[in-house]
């Protein structure tokens, strides 16, 4: 029988990723996860939102943690106090994140381990300027509260393997959360997604994606 536990695989830059035979899916590109992750989430998410005061990140899917590894780095460079909260229904056991190299290729371990080991359903402070609150539920499942978020990372598996994931319903319970001027990215351009997204009110389009992507979608409350 095929192996169907999670398999670590190593991205053409040199990082991990995570295959899942189940859902014939990985984590992130296999083109590298760093620069796809730093190209959709930091730039195109995080630093066009910088700002004095708090900075209110929602991640839908903590995954790797590799998004929440990067923004605190940046945060910390920037000197921007982060509330990142990260929705996972999902986690990953300690052996295998444990075997991922991000920590390592960013010269970041004690971090990494610090993000990873943070409980779950606990809001907790890791830096002076960077708090993590991973929660253990879907997106569908969640709270949120109204006008809170300055920036939502849409980090989901592809909408054909999670269709309900991205449904009409989600994305007007992430409009209602986000302030107004706040930013959606996601990796993905899919043009039904764009359509939803405008029909809940988003201001939606296209921007250059990631290495081995043509596009990606930005979207603004």
């Amino acid at each position: 029988m095929e192996q169907q536990e999670p398999q670590l695989i190593l991205c053409e830059d040199g990082s991990h990723t995570i295959f899942l035979p189940a859902l014939n899916e990985t984590y992130h590109s296999t083109r590298g996860a760093i620069p796809e992750s730093v190209h959709v989430y930091l730039n195109n998410g995080f630093l066009p939102v910088l700002k004095p005061g708090l900075l209110k990140v929602l991640e839908i899917g903590y995954g790797t943690g590799l998004n929440a590894l990067l923004t605190a780095i940046e945060a910390q460079s920037r000197g921007q106090e982060t509330e990142y909260h990260s929705l996972e229904p999902y986690p990953l056991s300690k052996e295998i994140w444990s075997a991922l190299n991000y920590g390592q290729l960013l010269a970041e371990e004690p971090l990494w381990n610090q993000l990873n080991e943070a409980q779950w359903n606990e809001k907790q402070k890791l830096t002076a300027l960077f708090t993590l609150l991973k929660d253990k539920v879907k997106l569908e499942d969640v709270l949120l509260p109204d006008a809170y978020y300055d920036v939502v990372y849409f980090d989901g598996f592809a909408p054909r393997k999670q269709a309900e994931l991205w449904g009409v319903s989600n994305l007007k319970k992430l409009y209602q959360a986000m302030k107004p001027g706040a930013r959606l990215v996601t990796y993905t351009a899919k043009a039904q997604l764009r359509r939803d997204l405008i029909t809940v009110g988003f201001e939606a389009g296209l921007v250059k994606g990631p290495p081995g992507k043509k596009d990606m979608i930005v979207a603004v409350r």
